[in-house]
């Protein structure tokens, strides 16, 4: 998989010529290697894209988001139809063990109530009581900790009247980077055979993505960390460009540096083995970054 975001804004063609994309906008040509390409995000009605360029994107493992007319994304295509996806794949995956499904999902909202906290740290926000509530969490969350953390989290990070329902463009740019980090997620999965609807925790029937639901959660807090450092006014493309662009953040995913387009696959592979009872263990410890870059994307169009 390659590291160049693509993103289309404008009226465009988007077609493959001698292992290259070819973009041709309006007033432009702009050529890039098929083989760097990790995201291609069309971020526009106006673009048609060829089955060859689809192809050879799906070859590389490379993921191509579109956005809906409200500007979220609403489609992804991928190699999702593996060659290691099998019967006896998706078979284990139907007989997972309670225990560990219940161990694992301890060890993910876990993970998830400590990064919040970093994101809370980082914004000079308190935490004491954020980890009295880590310190109550139960096997399976049974208690529902996550819930109870996440009312108070969100409040320190953006203000005692937000709300995760109301109609603003923070909520926008929430919802839009978690729905890239989902689409991260969900091609891991896909791409190591296993059904992105069977989750372990995420468990409604009209979602095709509970298992991407479930696994993406240790790694929300890099979009709220990200979101919480931005004055956002309008949801606005440069703000787009950064989340999208958030997959090449540097971290450190058990104790080494990466960045977060090569931490998900670790860690989806972690949480499988776990699961499929290949491995006894399954640590999750993720280190934010310890500040929020503004650099521009690498290839908008």
């Amino acid at each position: 998989m390659g590291w160049r975001t693509v993103v289309v804004t404008q009226h465009a063609k988007v077609s493959l010529s001698t292992g290259s994309l070819v973009i041709q906008t309006d007033t432009d040509r702009l050529h890039v290697p098929v083989r760097d390409v990790g995201v291609l995000l069309i971020q526009t009605l106006q673009a048609v894209i060829t089955a060859h360029a689809v192809v050879a994107l799906a070859e590389v493992q490379a993921k191509i988001i579109f956005t809906g007319r409200d500007g979220q994304p609403i489609c992804t295509t991928s190699g999702d139809y593996s060659n290691v996806q099998s019967t006896v794949t998706v078979g284990k995956q139907m007989t997972w063990s309670k225990s560990r499904i219940a161990t694992l999902w301890t060890r993910v909202t876990a993970s998830k109530l400590q990064n919040q906290i970093q994101v809370v740290e980082f914004v000079g926000g308190e935490t004491t009581s954020l980890r009295q509530e880590l310190d109550q969490l139960e096997v399976g969350d049974v208690t529902n900790r996550e819930a109870v953390v996440a009312r108070r989290y969100f409040p320190r990070l953006f203000g005692q009247d937000f709300s995760r329902t109301d109609l603003t463009p923070v909520n926008a740019a929430l919802n839009y980077g978690y729905a890239i980090l989902l689409s991260a997620v969900d091609q891991a999965i896909c791409t190591r055979g296993y059904l992105t609807c069977w989750g372990i925790h995420h468990t409604r029937t009209d979602n095709a993505f509970n298992l991407g639901s479930d696994l993406m959660e240790p790694f929300r807090p890099v979009v709220d960390q990200w979101v919480s450092q931005q004055k956002i006014r309008d949801f606005t493309p440069d703000i787009k460009y950064g989340l999208v662009d958030l997959l090449n953040v540097q971290l450190t995913y058990n104790h080494q540096n990466t960045i977060l387009r090569n931490a998900i696959p670790k860690y989806v592979d972690q949480c499988l083995n776990y699961l499929g009872e290949v491995t006894d263990q399954v640590r999750i410890e993720v280190a934010l970054p310890s500040e929020v870059s503004s650099h521009a994307i690498n290839g908008h169009v």
